[in-house]
């Protein structure tokens, strides 16, 4: 089991930056994917990223190819998502979530599949 805690969300003007963690609490961190999703109030849940459990793979949504990199340093429990080039589209709470699977290629887009989700941290892109 793993408890998630997002952080570094804010308000930030477009085409600046922002960097999000995801802070792991519990064991065998390595042995889970970790995924990054948004969500717009009044609208379904959607994938931004994923990350295999050991790094080695990823995925992105294609609006931020380019724009947002995902990473993550099992030696400190933690998942990053890099954003750069913000645009007010960007805008919607954060959600970090992992499935435990230690599948090396393993990475997902689909929210179903994961079983332990963050609280949420807000980010907002003004124009």
């Amino acid at each position: 089991q793993v408890q998630l805690v997002e952080s570094g969300g804010g308000l930030v003007q477009a085409g600046g930056s922002l960097r999000l963690s995801c802070a792991a609490f519990g064991r065998n961190f390595n042995t889970y994917a970790v995924g990054w999703f948004r969500q717009i109030p009044g609208k379904e849940r959607e994938y931004v990223a994923a990350i295999s459990a050991t790094g080695s793979f990823t995925s992105y949504k294609n609006s931020v190819k380019g724009r947002f990199t995902i990473s993550r340093d099992n030696a400190k429990n933690a998942t990053y998502l890099q954003m750069n080039f913000l645009n007010p589209e960007d805008t919607a709470v954060y959600y970090c979530a992992a499935k435990a699977q230690n599948k090396i290629y393993y990475t997902s887009s689909y929210t179903t599949n994961y079983n332990y989700w963050g609280q949420g941290t807000q980010v907002t892109v003004s124009s």
